[in-house]
């Protein structure tokens, strides 16, 4: 307000009382200068902020000298006009573009590969790496340890090719281990098209996304690791009844590997009961009942020769 009454005056040669009077200001109040000295307040600040370059205006107003207190609009209004001010680290954030999940039309067109995470009877964390085939939906690799370097998820996709080809794409997160140097120059070197999904949207992975869910509702929740050993072995036995046993519904309810055979057998939803969704199938009563009856197989009788442990 002071400076707009000097341009006015300066501008318009108005006068001190009109120039007041035209903004609504009272002379006195124009008049007025600060008699307060903030020297010491400025030397106390510089002092402690030397000593504590990141600490902001507030913690540097409690690390004050408490013989006189001072206002803390003050320490802010000094801390300011002594060019104190800490500049805030921007957090650097991962930009994505994000690619529709599109449909897969052949085997080896499109590999999802994510981690999943549990734990063991010490309560040591270990990580499951999940490979699947976008088309076929088989579980392609079901790899067991406490930790997963880039180099490790290489060799093992490494094994997989030796076994079924290469694929066209692979998509996967943004974690560590699918975005070092040593992943993108092994994807590159394939001429493999790697497709990162946005942060914070896991559904752009929703294939891979589906087959954790039944990863952990049907295998880790139900079965006890005594050591990460039984856990690979169980594992193991777990990736084959998902891929040989376990009926597969967006493949009509054939398995994944009748699937990837071309075999046209399908499994009834009438012998099944309830299906993935829930909902009770209609079919021949006597079928129903018989299923109803029977008991459904468990993953957990497998023989240990087999690599599994039952529960």
């Amino acid at each position: 307000m002071k400076a707009s009454i000097e341009h006015l005056r300066k501008v318009y040669a108005f006068s001190e009382r009109r120039a007041c009077r035209l903004l609504e200001l009272a002379v006195s109040t124009y008049r007025y200068r600060p008699t307060r000295d903030d020297s010491r307040l400025w030397e106390q600040l510089v002092e402690l902020a030397r000593e504590r370059p990141r600490f902001g205006y507030r913690r540097l107003h409690v690390m004050l000298p408490t013989d006189k207190p001072v206002n803390h609009k003050r320490v802010w209004r000094v801390y300011r006009e002594a060019g104190l001010s800490v500049k805030r680290r921007k957090r650097k954030r991962l930009a994505r573009v994000g690619r529709p999940l599109d449909a897969a039309t052949v085997r080896n067109e499109e590999w999802a590969l994510d981690f999943v995470s549990d734990s063991i009877a010490t309560g040591r964390t270990i990580r499951l790496l999940n490979i699947a085939d976008a088309y076929t939906r088989e579980c392609l690799a079901l790899e067991v340890d406490t930790s997963f370097a880039s180099r490790r998820v290489t060799r093992v996709l490494e094994r997989i090719i030796d076994e079924r080809g290469m694929p066209q794409r692979i998509r996967c997160d943004n974690g560590p281990e699918l975005t070092s140097r040593h992943f993108l120059a092994w994807c590159t070197g394939r001429r493999i098209e790697l497709l990162h999904i946005q942060p914070g949207k896991p559904m752009q992975n929703g294939r891979l996304e589906s087959l954790n869910g039944k990863l952990r509702d049907e295998f880790l929740n139900v079965n006890y690791f005594r050591n990460l050993f039984e856990a690979r072995r169980q594992a193991a036995a777990w990736r084959r009844d998902y891929n040989e046993v376990r009926p597969h519904s967006a493949l009509g309810y054939r398995t994944p590997a009748a699937f990837a055979a071309g075999s046209n057998s399908v499994t009834s939803p009438s012998t099944i009961g309830v299906s993935d969704g829930g909902e009770r199938r209609q079919g021949n009563p006597a079928g129903s009942l018989r299923s109803a009856l029977t008991p459904a197989p468990s993953i957990a009788n497998f023989s240990s020769e087999e690599g599994e442990v039952t529960t």
